[in-house]
């Protein structure tokens, strides 16, 4: 099997450049025809691949990629979770080599997608032909690719629902997330959930001119950075009334074993090129990036933002707001709660406008389970290592929603580093890290279906 993988690594990683090179922006319904073509790429693969019954699965916006190969009814499922959409490449300036023309320098994959998460996805797809080549596929496995996380997994929900037998399985199995560095394994056991909204905030009914009208009116932008300046505290603490309310309060035994994690604070700030970090008091920066919630300006516009001066008071002014939320706390209720507190800040000489986005529930993963003990076991067979099992500050919402849905648990079992720059310019992936998800992942499933017998 290792031999298989390292004489077809160049005709993998050449495949997955074909996949980056598609620009399957979810978000941007100019690029259609695209994320569909991404869609179409990854359903032919699957086939090629050894898989029965690869299809595109309509919803009402993007289509569900789904194969399998069910080799015996008595062995267990795993299904597989990954998406083939990716986030914009904007600001294009800021790319080192254009985001859609894959190139790998110091044995980096460079190319918006590359980590997340078609990398990662392709990964999966891989290690399947690399077991069906060989004759080592142990149980049954089903994929279930999607083009829409990105912009919420609007109609994933109501695809699982409807699908429930046809994507019925023992364990999902989901590389969306990554390790503490290359020769330190890790699984993520935790995710921060999300509620995003997008925020609008109007005074006059036209832009004005600044000299005449400025010092009477109010201006929008002002107004709108006061209301976001007063959202947390100087200690880092949200402001919002009611926000802790359920959030989850670890003890200290159980923040001592998540501090095992090595953690270096200095590369961590050297490496995005800060000073000195900041964050809510009384927490390290692992914990503040992890198990508390936050609230972000995601984006702020207003007013003329061209070349050169224009002297005018805008009409009206707009910001992105997202908060990373923490288990027990709820979407629904946290997006209500801004809400209400946001409209009762605003003075009354401006109108507010709140508009829910997306959101998703926090989810937290035992690791008790067999489908951990395998993953745990396939890690430290190819690297040598434990893995570290850590929480995670990122979000993927359709985890907590297999969970109720489903009733499964995912197994988060991601080869990507916090340096990889997702959703930023210059996205990269390195060849090992892909190279070593291909390796690994037969493992699992080696593992998992040995375990499920005993």
């Amino acid at each position: 099997m290792l031999q298989y993988i390292e004489s077809n690594k160049e005709r993998f990683l050449s495949e997955l450049f074909d996949l980056l090179r598609i620009p399957s922006i979810s978000t941007d319904k100019k690029y259609k025809d695209d994320v569909i073509k991404a869609a179409e790429f990854l359903k032919n693969k699957l086939s090629e691949a050894g898989a029965d019954n690869a299809e595109l699965c309509a919803t009402p916006g993007y289509p569900i990629v789904f194969a399998e190969k069910i080799i015996d009814e008595k062995l267990p499922t795993v299904l597989v979770y990954g998406h083939y959409d990716v986030q914009p490449a904007d600001p294009l300036s800021l790319w080192t080599t254009p985001p859609f023309e894959p190139e790998i320098r110091e044995g980096k994959i460079y190319a918006r997608g590359a980590c997340d998460d078609k990398g990662q996805t392709y990964m999966h797809v891989k290690a399947f032909e690399t077991m069906m080549k060989n004759g080592t596929l142990p149980c049954n496995i089903k994929f279930m690719l999607e083009g829409e996380e990105e912009s919420g997994s609007e109609h994933l929900e109501g695809f699982v629902t409807e699908n429930k037998d046809k994507i019925a399985a023992d364990v999902i199995l989901i590389s969306d997330t990554g390790i503490i560095a290359n020769d330190v394994p890790a699984i993520t056991v935790g995710l921060r959930g999300m509620s995003y909204m997008e925020v609008e905030v109007t005074g006059p009914n036209r832009d004005l001119h600044s000299g005449l009208y400025g010092g009477g009116v109010p201006n929008p932008i002002n107004v709108l950075t006061k209301m976001i300046a007063s959202l947390t505290d100087d200690e880092g603490k949200i402001t919002i009334p009611g926000f802790y309310e359920k959030v989850e309060v670890l003890s200290d035994a159980q923040r001592a074993e998540l501090a095992k994690a090595p953690f270096d604070q200095a590369f961590f700030k050297s490496e995005i090129g800060l000073k000195d970090v900041q964050g809510e008091k009384g927490y390290s920066t692992p914990e503040r990036v992890s198990i508390r919630p936050t609230l972000d300006v995601n984006g702020i516009w207003g007013g003329y933002m061209e070349e050169g001066a224009k002297t005018v008071i805008p009409s009206k002014a707009h910001a992105k707001i997202s908060m990373r939320l923490v288990p027990f706390q709820e979407p629904e209720e946290i997006t209500e709660i801004f809400t209400k507190h946001f409209e009762s800040i605003a003075p009354e000489s401006v109108s507010v406008k709140v508009i829910p986005h997306h959101g998703g529930d926090p989810a937290v993963i035992p690791t008790d389970s067999v489908a951990y003990k395998a993953a745990s076991k396939a890690m430290e067979t190819t690297f040598g290592k434990t893995p570290v099992p850590v929480r995670s500050g990122g979000s993927i919402p359709i985890v907590a929603m297999f969970k109720e849905q489903l009733g499964l648990d995912s197994i988060l079992m991601g080869f990507g580093l916090d340096s990889d720059a997702i959703h930023s310019p210059n996205e990269h992936y390195g060849v090992f890290n892909f190279m070593k998800g291909i390796e690994t992942i037969p493992y699992f499933y080696q593992y998992y279906a040995e375990m499920m017998k005993s």
